[in-house]
């Protein structure tokens, strides 16, 4: 049995022992009061004391029995522990070495739309069963499970994460072929302990980090590994400071270098560069987007001015950031104070979701065109969103994704790269491809008459004032 469902069964037997406490008191005082000798009359209290008594305890066992119907510390369905119990219990664990272990169903989605959701249901109780069986045969038993959402579930573990690495490798392997009732499974997983973070909140965030690193086979290095309260202040303070840390590289067209893409990071108080992977999610949680992409803007304009230079010059922008009027407003003023730098800022954009309202986006995208700022669509050809984009858009530039330029020959891509380039072109939109590095690739892109080249076979990456 899972200790979720011992800890709900101890809970329903000590609701239910609080439930009776009011009949039983009530009980000892109708007994007692019979013990008292018949000639000897009862006090006008006793029945006003009995009769509130009795009025409280109905009060009371009605409250007991919509409260145990209101809290539950398992869900009805994967028969594990609520996220906010889950939580509360972990957190008193977590001041400890403590590991956490995030299981994951990643085809749900598929399960509950081809068998129906009721299957899917099976499916996250059968799984969580299977890695309780696991478990409990490799002797670890009675801990903490529950489900934070969709297939996701988070186990907790006495220790450290190097006692059980081996064990999710094992779990992992076994688990490739998991079936259940014919229907494919498909999990995946990630560890993390204290030595992270005591913060829980923190450490499952790490989780879902990790597990999308090993889904796409990434081993991104996170400044040092750094506890993410000290991150939250690095960010903060780099932000209210205006730290940043800028290169830039050219891009081309017709073999004359006509734009500059400028890339920007945060310093840290010691004066190192922290990783863009490492703190952008952090940003967003902090709400600090529009200052950091202002940030970015101020920054880059400030650098290009300082060359003087009669070019483009690209930064990335969060489309959010866009969509939000204040952001728009300082934009506009920036601009108002810089009027040499009107139409040649370029707009850098992307979102692994689509924006449903896209007629007002359309809108304020023509606004910012209108105002001097030209507006480009990145990673197209790997981000859906990105070809709705530049169908529903009226933008100026579309880049290819990043993956196009490393591997277009060897993996023949050219025949989606040259039908993209067209579509495009015939939209009124120019194309950009980065990360050239070979001539036979940089060959190609002329050939098909890519606007715009990019990569380190045209020009290495250059920090402002080299």
């Amino acid at each position: 049995m899972l200790l979720p469902e011992k800890r709900e069964r101890e809970y329903r037997f000590k609701l239910a022992l609080r439930m009776v406490l009011p009949i039983f008191s009530f009980l000892f005082l109708f007994l007692s009061s019979t013990l008292i000798d018949a000639n000897e009359p009862l006090q006008t209290t006793f029945y006003f004391i009995s009769i509130l008594l009795f009025a409280f305890s109905i009060y009371f066992i009605l409250f007991l029995i919509y409260k145990g119907f209101d809290e539950r510390i398992t869900e009805p369905v994967s028969k594990t522990f609520t996220r906010e119990y889950l939580y509360k219990l972990l957190k008193t664990k977590t001041k400890n070495d403590y590991t956490l272990m995030l299981l994951s169903i990643d085809n749900l989605y598929y399960i509950n739309t081809q068998y129906g959701i009721k299957n899917g249901d099976t499916v996250l109780y059968e799984t969580v069963q299977y890695i309780s069986k696991y478990l409990n045969n490799k002797k670890i038993t009675n801990f903490p499970v529950g489900h934070i959402k969709g297939g996701d579930f988070i186990i907790g573990l006495e220790g450290k994460k190097e006692d059980y690495n081996t064990t999710l490798e094992l779990l992992s392997l076994k688990s490739s072929e998991l079936k259940i009732n014919d229907i494919e499974v498909n999990l995946s997983s990630a560890i993390t302990d204290t030595s992270f973070s005591n913060n829980l909140e923190y450490m499952i965030e790490n989780l879902f980090e990790i597990q999308e690193e090993n889904k796409h086979k990434k081993n991104l290095v996170i400044s040092k590994n750094i506890d993410p309260n000290t991150l939250e202040s690095y960010i903060i303070n780099a932000i209210k400071k205006e730290t940043v840390d800028i290169m830039t590289q050219n891009v081309y067209e017709n073999n004359i270098p006509v734009m500059k893409e400028y890339f920007t990071r945060l310093i840290d108080p010691q004066g190192k560069t922290l990783h863009p992977k490492s703190y952008m999610k952090i940003i967003t949680k902090l709400g600090l987007m529009v200052e950091y992409d202002y940030l970015i803007l101020k920054q880059s304009i400030q650098s290009f001015m300082n060359k003087e230079e009669n070019i483009l010059f690209c930064i990335s922008i969060h489309p959010t950031s866009l969509r939000n009027s204040i952001f728009l407003q300082k934009v506009k003023d920036i601009l108002n104070d810089n009027p040499s730098v009107k139409d040649k800022i370029v707009f850098m954009i992307s979102e692994s979701h689509y924006y449903s309202h896209i007629d007002r986006y359309n809108y304020t995208i023509q606004v910012l065109r209108k105002a001097g700022i030209k507006i480009a669509i990145d990673k197209l050809g790997s981000l859906h969103t990105s070809f709705l984009y530049l169908r529903d858009l009226d933008v100026d530039m579309v880049r290819f994704d990043g993956l196009y330029g490393k591997e277009l020959l060897h993996d023949n891509y050219e025949s989606i790269v040259s039908g993209f380039n067209s579509m495009a072109q015939s939209k009124g939109v120019k194309t950009w491809l980065k990360m050239l590095q070979t001539e036979e690739v940089n060959s190609f892109a002329k050939k098909i008459d890519v606007n715009y080249r990019q990569g380190n076979i045209l020009s290495e990456l250059k920090r402002i004032g080299e």
